[in-house]
């Protein structure tokens, strides 16, 4: 479509292409019609036609993003780009978003039809907290929200362009901010998760717009190829390229867990909706990478020097913090948050290395952990209590002998998340750490291989505590799923299993799929 100048003002519209940005557009399309459904929908007719709506639209937009491979332009006046590594990741986020779309959609697991409170504004111990732990209202708003965030996850990684990538950075985060707040159980937690992730995020979200004010200063630009040439060799000085890069970074390092801006990341990951949490775990950090990626390789690579260090030494931060922590965690979502910041640490060596294996690398990564993760806390909702979910380690002990079918699934996934071989785990941070060592960080990659034995006993020690002690008398059940969280199980495992023997068809797709359009 090209360019309308528009007469009056001698505004000339930019030339839009709609056929590849269609992944985004149909989710966000989903998105608006879902809010339609909950302005014009009778509410017991809701739930249904929700889930139907925000699962066609991961699947369409998962279909489409196969369909654009191999596309490369710029649109959007070249604010956004449709190349290898924005497909790749559309289309991951669509697949981890419609396994996630089917988490939230189970009703079998709590005894009131939902992990989510109908109402999230109420103070905690009064009266109507208590009837709405027990009331079967289903808050159905909850699908739009997670489709309007999926839809800015998307985007963001896309985005060629930083206020772009600001405005995509909002749409994302903060349908995120109302859904951690929703748990029915632990209504105390799940609240001062959603005020602690609101106010940490809205800090990250300031340091992102003054880093990128700071950059407009220097490069006269926000579009990432503008600021790429400016920083290659124009004479100016580096002050604000470098404080307009640092700041710049805090924002996406906070969305992305990564050490020492993780703080957020253990309390919410506990006190969120267990299937809330499965999407922000994996879906967020998809996205939040994807960008790093993108400022990196696009509009950082001439500065090389300048940033490498610092992130090198953040990513040894990360691993350290994740991996040593987490062997003092007791809960078992609190476990999988310091996971998740190890191996921030992790995928940080695929950033650094700034060369094609580790990008294709690091979306193969990507792929293998997001599905380990929504697997991992899927198995989570299923061992549960009277007061809901068991998440505390010492209620998992003897759990093989209760269960052994969960057990062994949460097992794959410990294995994938340890490294261990036969799961998509090892096949990940093996070529990531290729990547890393041809780029000569040998040292980072060292550290990355301590680090990881290191976290690798926490997952044992669950694998142990399962299958190798007495479960307790009064211990918890494991509950029997509706065929929502059996799909999602079968997913994860089948992907978790299918990367660790058969990698290659998709490492290929990665590695044609790791070249910028800029």
């Amino acid at each position: 479509m090209s360019g309308v100048a528009l007469a009056a003002g001698g505004f000339t519209a930019p030339s839009i292409s709609y056929s590849g940005l269609s992944p985004v557009l149909i989710v966000f399309g989903a998105a608006g019609l879902g809010v339609l459904v909950e302005a014009f929908v009778p509410r017991d007719r809701r739930g249904g036609l929700q889930v139907v709506l925000a699962s066609a639209a991961c699947i369409a937009a998962l279909v489409a993003s196969i369909l654009l491979a191999g596309r490369h332009e710029l649109t959007a006046a070249n604010a956004v780009a449709i190349d290898g590594p924005a497909l790749f990741i559309d289309g991951t986020l669509a697949g981890l978003g419609l396994i996630s779309v089917l988490l939230l959609a189970e009703r079998s697991l709590d005894s009131a039809g939902s992990a989510l409170v109908a109402q999230a504004a109420v103070t905690v111990g009064s009266s109507a907290d208590r009837a709405l732990a027990t009331a079967r209202r289903v808050q159905t708003e909850a699908f739009p929200l997670m489709t309007f965030a999926l839809g800015g996850m998307m985007l963001f990684p896309a985005s060629n362009n930083l206020l772009v990538m600001f405005v995509s950075l909002e749409v994302l985060s903060l349908p995120l901010y109302l859904l951690a707040g929703l748990a029915r159980r632990r209504r105390l937690l799940s609240q001062e998760a959603a005020v602690k992730y609101f106010l940490l995020g809205a800090f990250a979200s300031a340091f992102f717009l003054y880093g990128l004010a700071l950059l407009y200063g220097y490069a006269g630009t926000v579009s990432l190829s503008g600021i790429l040439a400016s920083a290659g060799g124009t004479g100016k000085g580096d002050t604000l390229l470098l404080i307009g890069l640092g700041l710049l970074v805090v924002g996406l390092l906070f969305k992305a867990s990564v050490a020492p801006f993780h703080t957020w990341t253990p309390d919410v990951y506990q006190g969120a909706p267990t299937p809330v949490t499965a999407f922000m775990g994996s879906c967020t950090k998809v996205a939040a990478f994807g960008a790093l990626l993108r400022i990196f390789y696009v509009a950082f690579n001439s500065t090389t020097w300048d940033w490498r260090p610092i992130m090198w030494a953040i990513a040894v931060i990360s691993m350290v913090v994740g991996a040593v922590l987490g062997l003092t965690q007791t809960d078992i979502k609190r476990l999988l948050a310091y996971s998740s910041i190890a191996h921030a640490g992790f995928l940080l060596v695929g950033v650094i290395a700034l060369n094609p294996s580790g990008l294709s690398g690091t979306l193969f990564y990507l792929l293998a952990y997001g599905f380990s993760t929504v697997g991992a806390f899927a198995i989570v909702t299923l061992v549960r209590t009277s007061g809901g979910e068991a998440t505390h380690l010492s209620q998992w002990a003897g759990l093989a002998k209760r269960s052994p079918l969960v057990a062994g699934m949460f097992t794959v996934f410990m294995l994938s998340l340890a490294g261990v071989p036969l799961t998509s785990g090892f096949i990940a941070k093996f070529v990531i750490f290729k990547a890393g060592i041809d780029s000569g960080l040998g040292l980072l990659v060292v550290i990355a291989l301590v680090t990881s034995a290191v976290a690798a006993f926490y997952y044992l020690r669950v694998v142990v505590l399962m299958y190798f002690s007495d479960p307790a008398e009064d211990g918890p059940t494991v509950a029997v799923p509706s065929a929502f969280t059996g799909a999602v199980l079968a997913v994860s495992v089948a992907v978790t299993i299918f990367l660790g023997i058969l990698p290659q068809s998709i490492l290929d797709v990665a590695d044609k799929a790791a070249h910028f359009v800029s």
